[in-house]
């Protein structure tokens, strides 16, 4: 659960970004610099790697939802190319989450209390997208189960998994892009050994 109630302007599903008293980091080291910075380890760049994974990957598994209900793909190829593909997304995406509530927020707060309501924030968001992901596993649950069925109630599963993989890739988005911009900076500022994580 998390720690403080978080207004709801500040949820996942309404905010568009971090707070301005949150991103002082973020003003002296934009995006624009990160890649190229001395700071910027391994793990740090494995972590946004791992971002990008899974950005990619949920836009390709409702692109393929899609396609299903457009009737560009058939049942078979479709069930061999998605549910290995869904499978693994959840998982990483929720151990992901588990290793970052667990053992690098923590870190990263102790490092820096002016950012803990930031952190609160993200935590509340994985407790949101805990909630969608379960609600996207009965999706596509429902939907390998439907490829048996005929071919409508196919067609109704696949855009219903569609609409909620592009849903849920809508709010992943946002809570990346605002985990990065609380995160990289600190490290930049910091260097990941500074922090404990290195």
């Amino acid at each position: 659960m998390s720690r403080t109630t978080i207004p709801d302007e500040l949820s996942l599903q309404a905010r568009q970004g971090l707070p301005d008293d949150l991103l002082a980091l973020l003003a002296k080291y934009p995006r624009e610099t990160w890649p190229h910075h001395a700071n910027l380890g391994e793990l740090a760049r494995f972590w946004l790697s791992r971002h990008d994974m899974f950005r990619e990957l949920c836009g390709v598994l409702a692109g393929a939802a899609e396609e299903l209900g457009e009737q560009r793909i058939e049942a078979a190829p479709f069930r061999a190319f998605f549910a290995p593909r869904m499978r693994f997304f959840l998982q990483q995406l929720e151990a992901h989450h588990r290793i970052e509530d667990g053992a690098y927020f923590p870190a990263f707060m102790a490092a820096e209390s002016r950012l803990k309501r930031g952190f609160e924030i993200l935590e509340n968001d994985h407790e949101i997208l805990h909630m969608d992901l379960l609600r996207l596993r009965e999706a596509g649950s429902a939907l390998l189960a439907a490829l048996a069925s005929d071919h409508d109630a196919r067609l109704r599963s696949a855009e219903a998994t569609s609409r909620e993989l592009s849903l849920f890739l809508e709010g992943l988005r946002r809570h990346l892009h605002d985990e990065e911009d609380l995160i990289v900076p600190l490290i930049l500022e910091r260097g990941e050994a500074g922090l404990g994580i290195g």
